[in-house]
């Protein structure tokens, strides 16, 4: 029979002290604890950023033309694995699907709806109204002259009817009008506005609901941090709230880097939305790792001259900035779960550093490394960060 202080296991075992026997089971306890947590984060990733953040808004991602085009099948495979709902880069743009301004060009469009519904995701159609990649001739008659405000309406509204009635039910959200206000100064000097009025903007999403009354209908700005671009647009909001307008939600572009934007002015410009009982939602979201080279915004129309001193890491991003570019992401994030009853839906503007739009703007010829995954569509440690940060939550 064992004494107190130890237990044989058999007659050739050692004696182990009850002390190191506890000891031992509660490490055992303790791995098995930490290789569940292990098992639940290798769970989370390998189920993707749709399945962590699915109590807290949906996940997306802008889909190129070239993986449209090309059907890239790691690329599209990833985007399935890792995202619940999509948006076409540039596929539904006026510039791309009606270049001449009058043939439709559908196959894009119809190649990423249908990449959708076979993987049961949403779709943000974007975008209707913009004063970017839009045919000059779109504003003008047969003579080469601009058009009466009666005539760029009805341009306008056959073009939306077109658009949102042929996706009808199959696309969930649009992004109705694009970038028509310039900063703090008011409305931008578009033809849009310049031609039909201020009205330009609240014609359009009536024309979008008449054509689809049960999607939902978003205005998509840039620099929405900006206190006078915020101040100016909610305004406009409230007046369309207290009309009737059909708008359901604000889409804050989210073009941000390593340091800019003050992320508290960040966090005011979502509260002030849903203050109004507009959903928010982040919709081309990216983080520039590179130094600025001036304050060009978000507007495609400005570039800059390329450099070396503002391209410093083209073989590979230093560690210490990766794991600046994972905090920063954490951050955003940690801001998007404290609103996450407003907040619908959060969008990376393309899915891997190879293929953003950042490595040529506002300076072209540059390496980037602004998104969740690498040039070989591997997770970075900005993901790991984010997965983490599901988990915790």
């Amino acid at each position: 029979m064992p004494s107190r202080k130890s237990l044989v296991t058999s007659d050739s075992s050692p004696s182990i002290s009850r002390r190191t026997l506890l000891g031992r089971l509660a490490a055992g306890m303790g791995g098995l604890a930490l290789t569940k947590r292990r098992a639940v984060a290798m769970a989370l990733q390998s189920s993707g950023l749709a399945h962590a953040y699915r109590k807290d808004f949906r996940m997306g991602v802008a889909v190129s033309n070239q993986a449209l085009d090309q059907q890239l099948a790691p690329e599209l495979a990833l985007i399935a694995r890792e995202f619940n709902s999509v948006t076409g880069e540039n596929a539904m743009k006026w510039g791309v699907i009606r270049p001449d301004g009058v043939t439709w060009q559908w196959k894009r469009a119809d190649q990423l709806v249908d990449f959708a519904r076979q993987h049961k995701m949403d779709v943000l159609g974007h975008t209707l109204v913009w004063h970017s990649q839009v045919p000059a001739s779109v504003f003008l008659d047969a003579q080469r002259q601009p058009l009466t405000r009666e005539a760029l309406l009805g341009r306008m509204r056959e073009h939306i009817e077109a658009l949102v009635g042929r996706y009808k039910g199959r696309i969930w959200a649009w992004d109705v009008v694009n970038e028509a206000i310039d900063e703090d100064k008011g409305w931008r000097h578009s033809p849009w506005h310049d031609i039909i009025g201020d009205d330009f903007m609240e014609q359009a999403f009536r024309f979008a609901h008449a054509a689809d009354p049960a999607a939902l209908l978003l205005y998509n700005d840039y620099n929405m941090h900006n206190p006078g671009k915020v101040a100016f647009l909610a305004n406009v909001l409230k007046d369309y709230r207290s009309r009737g307008v059909p708008i359901h939600g604000v889409g804050n572009q989210s073009h941000v880097g390593l340091t800019y934007p003050d992320l508290s002015q960040w966090e005011r410009s979502i509260a002030t939305f849903a203050d109004l009982g507009l959903k928010v939602h982040i919709t081309e979201l990216d983080v520039d790792v590179l130094p600025p080279p001036a304050d060009t915004g978000a507007d495609v129309a400005n570039n800059a001259a390329y450099s070396r001193q503002i391209d410093p890491w083209p073989q590979g991003l230093p560690a210490a900035i990766e794991e600046q570019l994972a905090e920063r992401y954490e951050a955003l994030f940690r801001i998007l779960l404290r609103y996450r009853k407003s907040v619908e839906r959060v969008t990376f503007w393309g899915l891997h550093d190879g293929i953003s739009w950042k490595n040529n703007f506002p300076v072209r010829g540059r390496t980037n490394y602004p998104l969740l995954f690498d040039r070989q569509m591997q997770p970075k440690p900005a993901y790991q960060r984010l997965i983490k940060l599901a988990q915790a939550s």
